[in-house]
């Protein structure tokens, strides 16, 4: 499916890498403080301005850089900022994406601005920007306990608005970094392009009339072909992505759509046991593991494609196998849309099916090869929850996944594959063990260690009833 495209993906477009060193320059500047900027630092946030100054941002972003360079900081200024570093991050994945369009002969719909409750309180929002203000102040580098202990009450009170949550998530998951890494002044290496991630991100979704009430989705009703899942974890969290293709009820173009199940966790539950936190959601669990089709009533339909999963609106359907639904639906699937602020290099992570390949190891990857064109595989994403690992992986002629674009190149992560093992054909999927490990080597592992979510279930149980 991708075979004659990869030579399209060998270089990047035009000015993706010169806008990513401007971004990369502001980003060091605010590690160290833009309250205390040197000449380095003053000429990065100059050239970020200069970057954007054909656009309606333009004339704020110019006036802010001046002044922050003079050394007059306001929370407009650094508004008009974190705009500019935003906007150079969207022209890149915008760039970069109708490139893979391209490549992939995809067609992607446009962005349409969805219908959203009301807007929250400005109160809570102006203690939101007050302490990210600080934050850039101060710099990174000069993050201690007490400025990160500063954000308690303000992401207490946002937890506490249902409206604000998706800000308070954000907000408080960047406090718990800091907090993990303070005093920051003494860590040898920052993730400085991380933390300006979630500073940019966040200070864009407390300006006032930016953050609505949740979006209504459009219901919609058909069959879903299940592609491959995603799985994300965390120490106290775990998300399955699951990726598939819509073919609407009554006829209809097919369209790409994603939907997700999460839980949250202690890190003493990893692996194959992740899945027992999931099973709220049996249908959607029960059509992972078991490659089922799903047919779908009116279920809300977010514009980035997503799909708000009620398990309690999908009827398990008729064997689908995920390499058959790419074959047949994913060339002519219509792309979503993608959202303002999730315009972004890392956030691209489109499904994809490659076959007739070889694999190549060296250096510690893997390299896919087809038609004289190359395309590295990422490994390091491979769930430890599921049945792929990198052996099978090499010894794949078929893949399902997701290409992403990540230090400055297009990376394949698989989702499934394809594979001849001591002579016989294997498929593997990451969601094959929604249901539980069919795999009796791990069946036996997990017997002998027991089931670590009933035992803490058990003991919070007595916990309670004391």
């Amino acid at each position: 499916m991708l075979a004659v495209q990869l030579a399209a993906l060998a270089e990047d477009p035009p000015g993706v890498g010169e806008a990513l060193e401007l971004v990369t320059a502001f980003d060091d500047a605010l590690a160290h403080g833009l309250g205390r900027l040197g000449e380095q630092g003053a000429q990065a946030v100059t050239a970020l301005a200069g970057a954007v100054a054909a656009t309606p941002l333009g004339d704020r972003t110019g006036e802010a850089a001046g002044k922050i360079a003079a050394g007059s900081v306001a929370g407009e200024h650094l508004t008009a900022l974190a705009g500019a570093r935003a906007a150079l991050f969207g022209s890149a994945h915008d760039a970069l994406l109708a490139r893979l369009d391209e490549a992939l002969g995809r067609a992607r719909a446009p962005w349409a601005e969805p219908v959203s409750g009301a807007a929250p309180a400005d109160n809570l929002l102006a203690g939101c920007r007050s302490w990210l203000h600080e934050l850039a102040i101060t710099g990174w580098r000069g993050v201690g306990h007490d400025l990160v202990a500063a954000s308690d009450q303000t992401v207490e009170a946002l937890l506490a608005e249902p409206a604000m949550r998706r800000l308070a998530v954000l907000l408080d998951g960047l406090a718990e970094e800091l907090r993990a890494s303070s005093p920051v002044a003494t860590m040898a290496r920052l993730p400085a392009r991380r933390w300006a991630d979630l500073w940019t991100r966040a200070l864009l979704l407390s300006q006032p009339g930016w953050l609505g009430g949740p979006e209504q989705g459009t219901p919609v009703s058909g069959r879903l072909l299940i592609l491959g899942a995603d799985v994300h974890e965390h120490g106290t969290v775990v998300q399955v992505q699951v990726h598939g293709i819509l073919e609407p009820a009554g006829g209809g173009e097919p369209r790409l759509v994603r939907t997700a199940a999460s839980a949250t966790k202690v890190d003493t539950i990893a692996g194959p046991a992740v899945w027992s936190l999931l099973q709220g959601h049996p249908v959607l669990m029960g059509a992972l593991a078991g490659q089922r089709a799903l047919d779908l009533t009116d279920m809300p339909l977010l514009g980035s494609g997503d799909l708000v999963w009620h398990d309690d609106r999908a009827v398990t359907g008729e064997p689908a196998d995920p390499f058959a639904t790419a074959r047949v639906l994913l060339a002519g699937a219509l792309a979503p849309a993608t959202p303002p602020l999730d315009r972004h290099p890392a956030r691209i992570a489109e499904p994809v099916l490659v076959e007739g390949y070889t694999t190549v190891k060296g250096d510690g990857e893997i390299t896919l090869k087809l038609d004289g064109g190359t395309l590295a595989i990422t490994t390091d994403r491979l769930p430890s929850c599921g049945p792929l690992t990198p052996q099978l992986v090499a010894a794949s002629t078929a893949c399902v996944g997701l290409l992403r674009w990540d230090g400055g190149r297009w990376l394949l992560q698989p989702l499934g594959v394809q594979a001849t093992v001591k002579r016989q054909p294997v498929a593997a999927h990451n969601g094959d063990w929604a249901q539980g490990p069919t795999d009796p080597k791990v069946v036996k592992s997990l017997a002998r260690s027991g089931d670590a979510v009933a035992v803490l279930r058990e003991r919070a149980g007595r916990l309670l009833r004391r």
